[in-house]
């Protein structure tokens, strides 16, 4: 069963910023829209950011103008560049794949392969 690689988690202070990627291992990537979706500890999984084959892209609002998502098809990688961390974002990280290329889904169960996850951690 395929499953993606995150890395690029950790502690960082407010207003910093911190760089996730993600691997993709297999064929499949340049087919594959992209998404990041986050996790606090009792919470449900929230979106944050979506890409889709031909970079097309989509942010929840709370995340807008300071995260960044991108793909690097040539190293089946996609990128969360995250700026102006607030403690709010404080929460452990999932990249995930949806196999129709071309849609932005904000909703979990578009998306059937996971990460482990990556912990991003904000202090004040």
């Amino acid at each position: 069963q395929v499953q993606l690689v995150e890395s690029g988690g950790g502690l960082v202070q407010t207003g910093g910023s911190l760089r996730l990627s993600c691997g993709v291992p297999g064929g499949t990537f340049r087919t594959t829209a992209m998404g990041w979706f986050r996790q606090a500890p009792g919470k449900e999984r929230d979106f944050v950011a979506a890409i889709t084959t031909n970079n097309v892209t989509r942010y929840r609002g709370t995340v807008q103008g300071r995260f960044t998502i991108s793909r690097d098809n040539a190293k089946n990688t996609v990128y969360l560049q995250m700026g102006s961390l607030k403690t709010e974002d404080t929460a452990n990280y999932y990249c995930a794949g949806n196999p129709r290329g071309m849609e932005l889904s904000p909703l979990v169960s578009s998306y059937n392969i996971w990460g482990q996850g990556t912990q991003v951690t904000v202090s004040s």
